[in-house]
This record gives structure tokens, sequence and C-alpha cells, in this order.
């Protein structure tokens, strides 16, 4: 169980800070909820506390890690599906696992498609989400701004 202060990562959303733990009734059943505040997406979320580890919540990672971060950027572009719609699935499906390495793949990946060719828009979202996530992670493990992970990220890349 986390506690109130603890730096974790939602996936989909990014590196937060747990502000408060809280009873709430949902369906007329008292559950306990983490407040999670996102700053890098502006928003708070609730997170279900029975369910943050079926929702992929964890601790951010130690900052030992995160030269292993900058060589998933640094390593050779992965083949991906040609059809973007496919792989925008399955890009997704890789940021939902919550893993950081994941999350660096998808972003070294659509940065260089991008170079070479202009994404959809819907990549283009994507990817902007996958950079907001990997950064906060950066930010609070590194305990960098947001500009500098966003330079770090892309000299790396």
């Amino acid at each position: 169980m986390f506690k109130v202060g603890d730096h974790i990562v939602y996936p989909m959303y990014g590196a937060g800070v747990i502000t408060d733990v809280v009873e709430k009734d949902f369906l007329g059943e008292a559950r306990t909820y983490y407040n999670v505040s996102l700053p890098y997406c502006r928003m708070e979320a609730s997170v279900p506390v029975d369910n943050s580890e079926k929702l992929g919540v964890r601790h951010i990672i130690k900052p030992e890690r995160i030269e292993e971060v900058f060589c998933v950027l640094k390593d050779e572009t992965e083949r991906m599906n040609p059809n973007w719609n496919k792989r925008y699935r399955e890009n997704t499906e890789r940021m939902q696992t919550g893993d950081i390495l994941e999350v660096a793949a998808v972003v070294r990946n659509l940065v260089r498609t991008d170079r070479k060719k202009p994404l959809s828009t819907g990549e283009k979202k994507l990817l902007s989400t996958a950079k907001q996530i990997l950064e906060s992670e950066l930010v609070y493990s590194g305990g960098y701004t947001m500009e500098e992970a966003d330079e770090l990220v892309e000299i790396n890349i």
C-alpha cells in the first residue's frame, strides 16, 4: 500500500504524488482511494486502492535506473507495423503496461518515425502523451525540471 507523499506512476497519466488516502461511497459500498496530484497533465485523480496494482500504479523508478531509460532512447528503432491504426493500438498497449522502458521505446520509435514521415494526428497525440508520461517520471526520479527532462529525452533519441 502506498502512503501520502509517495511519488507514483499512474499508467497513461504519468508521475504524481499521493496527496491523501480517503474513503468514499461507491454504489453504497465504502472504498478507499488514493488522491493523486498529476501536475504534468494538470489533473487530480482518485485511484481505488484495491485496484491500484491491477491498474499498474507503481513507485517511480530509482535514480540509478535513469541511465536504462536513456539507453532505450538511444537503441535502434524497432520495426513497427506499417498500418498506423495497428501501430497506434500496439503503442497504446505498451504504454498501458506502465513500464517506463516500454514508454521510452514508444517515444523513441514515434519520434524517429515522425522525423522520416509526419505522424497521423492520433499518433502525434500519443507521442505527446508518451513524452509527458516519460518526462514526468524523470522529473520526480532525477530531480529535473520539465524543460531539462524534455531536453534530455530529445538529445538521447
